[in-house]
């Protein structure tokens, strides 16, 4: 009997046969908003990813993977917001919060052509801010409404691998708030030490409750961390390691305990880290981009790093092949993964180095798919 695309995204986690090689393009944001018919500020106000990844995914008749927040209620907190137009089609989102340590504040803008991005983050002054936004940053686990979890989970069935988002890496989590993002994240880090390993010690044990809870309360078979600027392209391999891979070993043991997988997303350079990629618990860590975003070129040498115990999602070349080469490209790029990879591909799934851009032609969309198929199967290795 055949599989469905959620069985066979599961077995590669899992390291186990498949009927044919999984192949999921990164369809994020650009590609289902194209597909929809709508522009990107409907798209991320009005349409919940979940769907319109279903709708993709079942359009291009792929695997794939997208993923669902917990988002536990902060009762300390109360928010408050409009919308400003700012003309040209761009349109700006103002919120405060309201905390027993002070308000914050932040904006966000919105385009037509672009995903969503900060102007303006939360935390301003490291000694005023960060007590106010400690009260936003980790809600109470205990009162999360999970049917709005398991609603997706149950509506997206077998179409596609719809996993949990737990949370970030300790780097991505106080930076992404901070106003100057990671530069000024890192300086914090470096002039604030004490403070953040205290908090380190409580983020990890606040995702480990949270990651307990998500397996006791859904039917979600995988777990997701998430990844900005958590990588080697833009940190050290000594600040990961010490500041980002506890999280990631923390959050793999628990899912692990409760018979669950995790998804580690991770963007940019690695190279550096592999064989801290292949220990630190995660089954699945995507996508291992391919010059210049990242330094992934020769997939034998990935594959000996890591495919004993980690399964790779990606590396196809989103610009270079996908947007600026020819079907014959595409598939050339395709049968280097696959060639390095064998004999075994039980821990591959073809994938992208990045998001499938919008300008991206159809028939090498096509051509990945096809090349995929035909040259994935199974049974042959």
């Amino acid at each position: 009997m055949s599989m469905t695309p959620k069985q066979r995204m599961l077995a590669a986690y899992r390291g186990e046969a498949a009927d044919t090689l999984p192949v999921a393009p990164e369809f994020w944001y650009y590609v289902p908003a194209k597909l929809l018919g709508v522009d990107m500020v409907t798209f991320e106000r009005e349409v919940p990813l979940w769907e319109a990844l279903q709708k993709t995914f079942r359009h291009y008749g792929t695997e794939g993977w997208g993923c669902v927040g917990a988002g536990p209620p902060c009762p300390d907190v109360t928010g408050s917001g409009e919308w400003i137009d700012l003309g040209e089609g761009r349109l700006e989102a103002r919120t405060t919060w309201q905390t027993p340590a002070g308000a914050l504040t932040m904006r966000q803008q919105y385009s037509r052509e672009e995903p969503s991005w900060a102007v303006e983050r939360p935390i301003k002054v490291f000694e005023r801010d960060w007590p106010a936004y400690r009260y936003c940053c980790m809600g109470l686990v205990e009162e999360i409404e999970w049917g709005a979890i398991q609603r997706p989970l149950d509506c997206v069935g077998e179409d596609y691998l719809l996993e949990v988002m737990v949370g970030v890496q300790f780097t991505d989590f106080i930076a992404n708030p901070r106003e100057g993002g990671l530069p000024q994240g890192i300086y914090d880090l470096i002039e604030h030490e004490a403070f953040f390993e205290a908090l380190h010690e409580e983020y990890v044990d606040y995702l480990r409750r949270l990651t307990r809870a998500v397996c006791e309360n859904t039917t979600a078979e995988a777990l997701l961390i998430g990844c900005s600027w958590s990588c080697l392209s833009l940190i050290s391999p000594a600040l990961w390691r010490r500041w980002d891979k506890p999280v990631i070993r923390a959050v793999a043991e628990e899912a692990h305990a409760h018979g669950r997988l995790l998804h580690l997303h991770f963007h940019g350079r690695c190279r550096d880290v592999l064989a801290d990629l292949a220990e630190c618990g995660a089954d699945c860590i995507c996508p291992f981009e391919r010059p210049l975003g990242g330094d992934i070129t020769d997939i034998a040498e990935l594959r000996g790093s890591i495919a004993d115990r980690v399964t790779m999602n990606g590396n196809v070349h989103t610009v270079e092949t996908l947007i600026r080469g020819t079907p014959a490209d595409v598939r050339r790029e395709v049968e280097d993964i696959l060639t390095n990879w064998r004999p075994d591909l039980r821990r591959l799934i073809l994938g992208t180095g990045d998001q499938v851009g919008r300008e991206t032609p159809e028939k090498n969309i096509a051509a990945m798919i096809e090349a995929g198929r035909e040259l994935g199967r199974i049974s042959g290795c």
